[in-house]
Formats: structure tokens, C-alpha cells, sequence
């Protein structure tokens, strides 16, 4: 296979996706101004429902127009030998192969970060501002971009060379300690996400005495659920829009709660919404979600350890010099369907899983509080009410609404 066909295949694959991805949410969009199913009739009144929609067209077009924006970016980088130009500067700079490849990916990230920072901030201020949900301030916006371009040097850096590293001393048999290094940071994330990763963005305090802390203690108590850390975090700092999550394991097992979620719901509904997130863990879906995120890296690093160090996919992206990230790159480019199909696979099980603990919550519990919390979370956060069923198949992580109050009152 000659260069100028991988590089038309890569540019294929994106356009490809583009196109697939355009369809679905063209298909979705047909379905915006569809009735209410009637076991959703209380969501919305017909001007809230109408609100929703134009929430759910407004970002529709938004996706269009941004999404339209990076395709048309990433082609112009392809055809006018972008990654050989940023590997020029790079090599300009240093012959390392490490640094080479920090100071590549450096510059593409924050490139794209800039170029996207454009629609970021028109989907805050804009968007989610007219709609009534945006709390954020452009003190917060930017501190937020800041924190996240510090982590992802930091972090992202460091996990980079040290790969880099591998694949200087152990050449094809570098995937295993890459995998070995991802494993292990994926599960101290998994552990130390709340403790070490939330407070460089939001506040989080433990959850006073009271009402509801005794009820949710009380409930843990009777399902002999062991859960000492109970956390309200400032959501409201950032959006209307209300969560709850449970991270860590072990000791570091902890709930939170946002303070939104506390305002907008009742306690029974908190309990119940809570009594959810239970379920998950005590199906151990958290650790199958981990082992089958470990796994699948593992898969993907061998994959790269095969095509990595052909100087064919350098050379398919204009580059002269190969290296390994450029060969990064280009598999990444590659590797796309196939992270299509395990993303599908991955939402499938996520949304049978929400049936787990739906079910979960409805026998330690109640459905009742369930639906009630569930209905107030879709008609605050103006969710779409009717997707459609292909949309809903490639890009949904849980069922929908009306699919999962069927489970409930069944």
C-alpha cells in the first residue's frame, strides 16, 4: 500500500464519520417536535415543552456548526502537511525523541483548545445563559481552561514521555508497560478522583447533620452499605443542572451530591436517586466498567505495537522524519472505527446497567421517589423527551426516560 492511498483512507474514515454522525443527529432532530409519550405528560406544560425544544434545536444547530468547523480544521492540516510543519518546529527545537513528542502534542492540544475556545465560550455565555441554566463567570470559564491546560501538561505530559520512554527501550514490547502504567493510573484516578482531582475545581463539604444525612445513613445502614463520606459539592457555581455520584472505593468510597440536586429535589427523591447509585456498586459495575476500560487499553496499545513503527503512517500524514508520535497520530486516525464500535458496545451495557440499578433502587427502596426525582431532573435540565432510537443505540449511556419508567412501574 503506497502513502497517498493510507492517506485517502484516513481522510475517508473522518469523512466518514462525519457523515454517519450527521445523519444521527439529523434523524434525533426529526424527533424534537414530536407529542410527549404520555407517560411523561407531567414533565413539561406546553410551554415548558416548547422551551425544551428550542433548547434541544439551539444546540442541535450549534453542534452542526462547530462540529463543521473541526472537520474542516483537521482536513486543511491533512492536505497542507500541518503534523509535518508542528513536527519541524518540534524537531527545531530539540533531537530527543521525548521532548519531540511533548512539545508535538503541546502544540496540537493547545492549538485545538484555542480554536474550540471560540464555541466553548458561545456555548456558555449563549446558549446555556439564554436557557437559564449557565452559573458560570468568565473569571471561573478561564480559571477552569487554565486548570485544565496545567493538568493536562502535568499529567498527560507524564504519562506521554513515560510511554515514549518505553517504546525507546522495548521497541514493540512497549505496550505492556504502557498498559501496566495506564492500569495503574486508571485505578489511583478511579480511588483519589473526589480527594485530588475535584478541589482544583469546585468546593466540597461534608454534609451537615440533618434530615437528609440521617436518612441516607439510615439507608445505607439497612442495606448494610458501608458510607462514612457524605459530600455536597457547589455545582451551582457552574450550571442549574443537578448530579449526584458516587467515586473511589474501599475507604475512599464517597457520595456527592450537588448542591443543585439538594434544591431541586425532595429528600425521599435524594434517597432514592442515591439508593441508584447504590445499586451500582453493589452490582459491581463500577469494577466491571474498570476492568473492561483496562482491557480495551490493553487491546488498543498491542494494535499501536503493530503499526507504530511502520514509517508508512508518517509518511500518509505528509511527515518525513517518522517518529512515534507522528505514528501516534495517524493510528489514532485509523483506529477510529473501531473505537466507534466499542464506544457503541460500551453504551449498550452502560444503559443495561441503569436498569440494574433501577430495578436495585426499586427493591431496597421505592420507585415511586425514583420517577418523581427523575422527572424533575429531565424537565430542569430541558432533556429530550423523544430521541430517536438510532441516536439513542450509538450515543445514549442510559435508556431513555420513558423506557426507564416502563422498568420502574412495571
Amino acid at each position: 500500500m503506497s502513502s497517498e492511498t493510507l492517506f485517502y483512507i484516513i481522510v475517508a474514515i473522518i469523512l466518514l464519520d462525519f457523515v454517519i454522525d450527521q445523519i444521527l443527529d439529523f434523524l434525533n432532530a426529526k424527533h424534537f417536535d414530536d407529542p410527549i409519550p404520555l407517560s411523561l405528560q407531567d414533565v413539561f406544560d406546553a410551554e415548558e415543552y416548547q422551551k425544551s425544544q428550542r433548547y434541544n434545536k439551539t444546540r442541535h444547530r450549534f453542534g452542526l456548526v462547530s462540529s463543521t468547523f473541526s472537520l474542516v480544521v483537521l482536513l486543511l492540516f491533512l492536505f497542507f502537511d500541518g503534523f509535518d510543519f508542528v513536527d519541524q518546529v518540534a524537531r527545531s527545537i530539540s533531537e530527543n525523541p521525548i521532548i519531540i513528542a511533548l512539545i508535538f502534542f503541546g502544540i496540537i492540544m493547545l492549538g485545538s483548545d484555542f480554536l474550540s475556545l471560540p464555541f466553548s465560550y458561545y456555548s456558555t455565555f449563549v446558549i446555556e445563559e439564554k436557557f437559564g441554566f449557565n452559573k458560570t463567570t468568565k473569571k471561573t470559564f478561564f480559571l477552569d481552561k487554565l486548570k485544565g491546560w496545567g493538568m493536562m501538561i502535568v499529567v498527560g505530559g507524564a504519562i506521554l514521555a513515560l510511554i515514549v520512554w518505553f517504546y525507546q527501550f522495548a521497541g514493540e514490547a512497549f505496550w505492556w508497560y504502557a498498559w501496566i502504567l495506564v492500569a495503574v493510573f486508571s485505578i489511583f484516578l478511579n480511588m483519589f478522583y473526589a480527594r485530588l482531582i475535584v478541589p482544583l475545581f469546585n468546593k466540597q463539604n461534608p454534609l451537615p447533620e440533618g434530615s437528609l444525612r440521617n436518612k441516607i445513613e439510615n439507608y445505607a445502614q439497612k442495606e448494610g452499605f458501608k458510607l462514612e463520606k457524605i459530600f455536597v459539592i457547589d455545582g451551582s457555581k457552574r450550571s442549574t443542572k443537578a448530579n449526584a455520584y458516587f467515586s473511589g472505593f474501599g475507604n475512599e468510597k464517597r457520595v456527592t451530591l450537588y448542591d443543585t440536586l439538594i434544591n431541586d429535589l425532595e429528600e425521599e427523591e435524594i434517597i432514592a436517586v442515591l439508593a441508584h447509585e447504590v445499586g451500582h456498586y453493589r452490582k459491581n459495575h463500577v469494577i466491571v466498567n474498570l476492568i473492561i476500560s483496562i482491557l480495551t487499553t490493553g487491546f488498543t496499545l498491542w494494535l499501536l505495537s503493530l503499526f507504530v513503527g511502520n514509517p508508512l503512517l508518517s509518511h500518509a500524514l505528509g511527515v518525513e522524519n517518522h517518529g512515534f508520535h507522528i505514528g501516534l497520530v495517524a493510528f489514532g486516525l485509523l483506529y477510529s472505527p473501531i473505537s466507534e464500535i466499542t464506544g457503541i458496545i460500551m453504551n449498550y451495557l452502560s444503559r443495561k446497567f441503569e436498569y440494574h440499578a433501577d430495578n436495585f433502587a426499586r427493591r431496597t427502596y421505592s420507585s415511586g421517589p425514583l420517577v418523581s426525582g427523575l422527572k424533575k431532573l429531565s424537565k430542569n435540565s430541558l432533556s429530550n423527551l423523544t430521541p430517536h432510537p438510532a441516536y439513542v443505540f450509538v450515543h445514549y449511556s442510559h435508556p431513555p426516560l420513558y423506557k426507564r419508567f416502563r422498568n420502574l412501574l412495571d
